[in-house]
């Protein structure tokens, strides 16, 4: 009986390895999976490439993780805003690698889940970001060759999902999710509710089982003004 379902955060993350690299998803603060961030933070992994939107919010989420120094390299399109203050401090201790460009982030992360070897990207070109990358012209319009991106593991937050898990999302939270979870090698994903087999919509899965290892219900909380979270 195929069963996803993991009885907690740390059995879930369990074979998250040193120097792994991590897709997590979210943008902003929607859909950021912060149950499993922490759970990584307790778990202990360390040299890890983090690739997310943002690096992180004040002190907690992807921004606690930076602080413990256990990140090697991030690659993220929005490196920096007032309030990510861990990002700031950890510059130095970890390499950054930056697509300013959103849709270039995204699609590099969706070529590695369609099996793409590269692709030619216009948004770099005749800027810093393109040093030392192939470029061609096409049509009279300079691109620049990027790979894709692959993860060992995928973090992302779902609304729902079944023991096979199968995934629906909740509106903006969906985000970077589905395309991550087709990236990398094991997805985890925290669930606000686990339906039974047939209870979803399969017009309204947007990520299949197959691209799922492991399922994790959590608590849905709210998020009050400030940022700070309570039990819904």
């Amino acid at each position: 009986m195929i069963d996803k379902i993991a009885p907690s955060v740390a059995d879930a993350l369990a074979g998250v390895k040193d120097g792994a690299t991590v897709l997590i998803g979210g943008f902003g603060t929607a859909g950021i999976p912060g149950e499993l961030i922490d759970g990584l933070i307790e778990q202990g992994a360390r040299d890890l490439t983090v690739v997310n939107n943002n690096a992180g919010n004040a002190d907690h989420g992807l921004a606690a993780l930076l602080k413990t120094g256990r990140v090697r390299k991030i690659i993220c399109s929005f490196p920096r805003r007032s309030t990510a203050t861990s990002s700031t401090s950890c510059t130095a201790a970890a390499s950054w690698s930056w697509n300013w460009c959103r849709k270039a982030t995204a699609e590099r992360i969706r070529a590695a889940g369609a099996g793409i070897g590269a692709f030619f990207c216009p948004t770099a070109a005749g800027t810093e970001l393109a040093q030392g990358k192939e470029t061609r012209v096409i049509d009279g319009k300079t691109y620049v060759l990027e790979y894709p991106i692959h993860g060992d593991v995928a973090l992302i937050k779902a609304e729902a999902g079944d023991r096979w898990g199968n995934l629906v999302y909740r509106k903006s939270a969906r985000n970077f999710g589905p395309v991550m979870a087709t990236a990398a090698k094991l997805t985890v994903a925290t669930v606000h509710e686990i339906r039974q087999l047939g209870e979803l919509d399969p017009e309204a899965i947007v990520t299949p089982g197959i691209y799922v290892g492991k399922i994790v219900k959590i608590d849905r909380v709210a998020t009050q003004a400030g940022g700070f979270k309570k039990a819904a």
